[in-house]
């Protein structure tokens, strides 16, 4: 019995090849696979042919032989979801305006008048000063004498100083390189009795509008904007030089209205100084001059890296370290008392948070400001002012 899987049939088209035949190489290629096909009349196939063609298709036969892919030659060559019309859709960069034309290849046009009244204002590009540095400035009495005050900073370092007492100061600091100083009439009216001419630099007329744009309309700049770079720190060494009083170290104050404000009574009650940490406390800016009122011209700031070190730095160069603390055993009148006119470094933390752990205990002695039960704790800036006081009275 035949296999149900064959047929019975004599094979149509000529004898079964063998497998050396198949895999033999003719001397004839058309022996075993036909020639290309020129035109359209031959049809192209993958499959082995049932008739006198050597190489036929896989369609029942009469189907339309297979054409290209692509569009006819005598069709333009258009986007799939449009018709042979549609034209070119524009490139991102080239898509057209309102009014039909693209930016790319429209023509520049005449150049739109320049407002006289905003000149200073489209210049004041702190970038466009850096080709022509400042000229190099005599140190003031804290500066490091070895940092290379010539060369000029980078523009992102850059600070608009704003206010008449900022700005005033700033100009007779010797140790602050200058860039501009724009003045509106009523600026340079209030800058002249504090500080008379001639200056360092040259100032610039300003009109209050254009400051405003400037600085921001929030700001309360007095007609007065000083661009400046900001200053040197000292060394430690010369930087406890400064001066005889106590020295302020602020645990994580970021705000810097409150670190102006502490500037401001350290130059009042002769601190030496002021230590802030490198990463979580704000650099120089118009705010913290401006709550300063000069005394950042004044005071030097001295920023380190890890405050615990610092604290044993301090105490390594004689210094008594008092921590201010809400719950300290001792008042600071009492702590101050047992000094026996040994130098302090007064530790003050942020609000909310207070001193921190390894803070806390780096400190020789902790101790309180004694105020009413009603009233939890003080401002940083306020709780500043009274311990310096506290501190000097004597």
């Amino acid at each position: 019995m035949a296999a149900p899987y064959r047929s019975d049939a004599p094979r149509a088209a000529g004898p079964r090849r063998s497998t050396e035949a198949r895999f033999a190489r003719p001397a004839d290629a058309a022996q075993l696979r036909g020639p290309r096909h020129d035109s359209a009349d031959a049809p192209r196939g993958r499959g082995r042919s049932e008739g006198d063609s050597p190489r036929g298709v896989r369609r029942p036969e009469g189907d339309a032989p297979r054409g290209p892919r692509r569009f006819e030659t005598d069709a333009p060559r258009g986007p799939r979801s449009a018709g042979a019309e549609a034209p070119r859709p524009a490139r991102r960069s080239e898509r057209p305006d309102a009014a039909g034309t693209s930016p790319r290849r429209a023509s520049p046009g005449p150049a739109a008048a320049r407002d006289p009244d905003l000149d200073f204002f489209l210049d004041a590009d702190p970038a466009a000063d850096i080709a022509a540095p400042s000229p190099a400035l005599p140190a003031a009495s804290w500066a490091n004498e070895d940092d290379g005050g010539a060369d000029a900073r980078s523009d992102s370092a850059l600070v608009w100083l704003h206010g008449v007492h900022p700005v005033a100061a700033a100009l007779a600091n010797p140790a602050r390189r200058l860039r501009r100083l724009l003045l509106t009439e009523s600026g340079r009216a209030a800058l002249i009795p504090r500080l008379p001419p001639p200056w360092r630099i040259g100032p610039e007329p300003a009109e209050k509008e254009n400051l405003a744009r400037l600085l921001g309309a929030e700001t309360v700049h007095q007609g007065c904007a000083l661009l400046v770079e900001p200053l040197e720190a000292p060394p430690l060494e010369r930087f406890l030089e400064h001066s005889a009083g106590p020295v302020l170290v602020l645990d994580q104050v970021t705000d810097p209205r409150n670190i102006g404000a502490i500037l401001r009574s350290a130059a009042a009650f002769g601190a030496a100084g002021v230590v802030l940490q490198e990463r979580h406390a704000p650099g120089e800016t118009g705010a913290l001059a401006r709550a300063a009122s000069g005394a950042l011209e004044a005071v030097p700031i001295l920023r380190e890296v890890n405050l615990a070190r610092a604290l044993r730095t301090l105490k390594e160069a004689g210094l008594w370290v008092v921590g201010l603390e809400a719950g300290g055993p001792v008042t600071l009148a009492q702590a101050a008392q047992g000094l026996a006119g040994r130098r302090v470094a007064l530790v003050l933390g942020a609000e909310g948070e207070g001193l921190r752990r390894l803070t806390r205990e780096t400190c020789d002695e902790l101790a309180r400001l004694p105020i009413r039960p009603a009233m939890e704790s003080l401002n940083v800036a306020a709780a500043a002012a009274v311990a310096l006081y506290e501190l000097t009275r004597e």
